[in-house]
């Protein structure tokens, strides 16, 4: 698929920090209940670590236990882009950046008690947050 953002993979090594590099262009996962958003509290909005695309609402953010940030709905349906997966011998729903393609996370269908039902599970490291201004 073409995206609206296209770099060489020199390029986005880098714009890329080693471990942003690993989970945008590599699919990688941080590892759990290390993610510097995961406690993020304030009102705002997340944006793509690779082009700066708005992908989250910071009132769409909850607390879903999983050691990830995690959100009910993006900003808009086509601002992310959602594949099956089925690597690890399991099917998973990919989210990407609908702008860059970066690697996001996955989406769930277990997120108990929020308007959609659906958890998107993101890395922190896939994410810049921008609060609000008081």
């Amino acid at each position: 698929m073409a995206y609206e953002v296209e770099k060489s993979e020199e390029e986005w090594r880098a714009e890329l920090t080693p471990e942003q590099y690993a989970v945008l262009r590599e699919a990688g996962t941080e590892r759990a209940w290390t993610g510097e958003l995961l406690d993020e509290e304030r009102s705002g909005l997340y944006t793509c670590a690779g082009c700066g695309a708005e992908l989250f609402q910071a009132d769409t953010k909850f607390d879903s236990h999983c050691g990830w940030p995690s959100f009910y709905e993006s900003v808009r349906p086509d601002a992310v882009e959602l594949i099956d997966d089925t690597s690890l011998g399991m099917v998973r729903t990919e989210v990407r950046c609908a702008a860059c393609g970066g690697h996001l996370g996955h989406v769930f269908p277990d997120g108990f008690g929020t308007p959609t039902g659906d958890r998107y599970c993101m890395n922190s490291l896939s994410l810049n947050f921008t609060p609000d201004e008081a």
